[in-house]
Parts: structure tokens; sequence; C-alpha cells
């Protein structure tokens, strides 16, 4: 069985992305992101890998899930497979057809593949983005982990970790690392 780990960057008040789905304000110092590369290659998207000089296995996930708003931000690049070296998912009711052959449109019966993931074998399951999607997954009880790289800035409004109301749950620390430039790296076990 897979854990599904939501892995994401998140502002001191709870936000992922601007309104916009921008990311400006996040960590760009070397030492953190060096320590990230390390640990999580396989969340560095494809186009950067070279250039951050990632290469190898994939260490802790080799299945993607994102959310159409995450998804956009590469694809306003040009970027259409943006985690080429994993089994990659896109949620969305109003797209269509994939923008890429490497990626599965999921439209429907959500919760039913991620089961199905799940019951796989396999490194882990990696939810990228989405705050819909984080809140209808952690609804129905298929997150497994929290890791958050918890920035220390404010962003006052934007994308929040979760889109809507979630269940009150107990959240069990299992390990943490706190970076020179301020960001709390968070790893927590659902439940």
């Amino acid at each position: 069985m897979q854990t599904l780990t939501y892995y994401v960057a998140c502002s001191i008040d709870g936000f992922i992305a601007h309104t916009d789905g921008s990311h400006n304000g996040f960590s760009q110092d070397s030492e953190y992101l060096a320590d990230i590369c390390a640990s999580f290659p396989e969340t560095i998207p494809s186009h950067w890998r070279t250039s951050m000089g990632v290469r190898g296995d994939n260490k802790c996930f080799d299945v993607v899930l994102m959310g159409r708003k995450t998804y956009e931000v590469g694809l306003k690049e040009g970027i259409t497979s943006p985690y080429s070296h994993m089994k990659q998912y896109l949620f969305s009711r109003s797209i269509r057809e994939s923008p890429d052959n490497n990626v599965e449109l999921v439209s429907a019966n959500a919760v039913e593949l991620v089961k199905s993931l799940k019951s796989e074998s396999g490194k882990g399951i990696w939810l990228c983005g989405g705050a819909n999607l984080a809140t209808t997954l952690f609804a129905n009880h298929l997150v497994d982990r929290l890791i958050l790289k918890i920035n220390p800035f404010l962003m006052g409004s934007g994308i929040p970790l979760f889109s809507g109301e979630i269940h009150q749950t107990a959240l069990k620390l299992t390990d943490h690392k706190i970076y020179e430039n301020g960001v709390l790296l968070l790893y927590y076990r659902v439940g």
C-alpha cells in the first residue's frame, strides 16, 4: 500500500500561492534548495533538474497528483509534462483533453482512482498541490502524511492549504528541520 503525502510549501498564514498562482516570497536560499533537491529530488520539475544538478532515482515518490490550477502554472510557460520522471495525474473537470500524452487527465471519480493508486506498490504518491484536490482527498481520509515547508512570511491572502472546510484532525509530528533562512520543514502523520 502506497502512502499519499501532501508535500507543499506554504506561508506562515497557510497559503500555498498567491491568488494568481505565483509564488513570490517563498525561499530561494541556496542551502535550503540544495537540501530539498537532495531529500526530495523528484519534486523538482523536469525542466529544472539539469540546471539544479538533480540526478538519480526518485527517493520518495513515483506518482504525482496535480490539481488544475497547480498544473496551469507550468502550462502558462509551455510546460505540458512537468514531472516526466514520474507517473503524472491531472485532476480537472474543466480541461477536456490532456495537453500531454504523459499526463493522465482525471475528470471524474478522483477518490476511486486515488484509492486504486494507493493499493498499488510503489515509492509513494505526492499530492503536489491543489487546495481543492487536497480538500477532497483529505475529506475522504486518503492523505496519510503532510510535509509542510513553512516559509517565514505572511502572504495575507491567496490560495490556502485547503480550499474548503475539513474536519478537525490530530496530526503527529514525526520529524522536523529548521533552516538558517527561517523555513521550517515539518513532517506530520495524519491521525
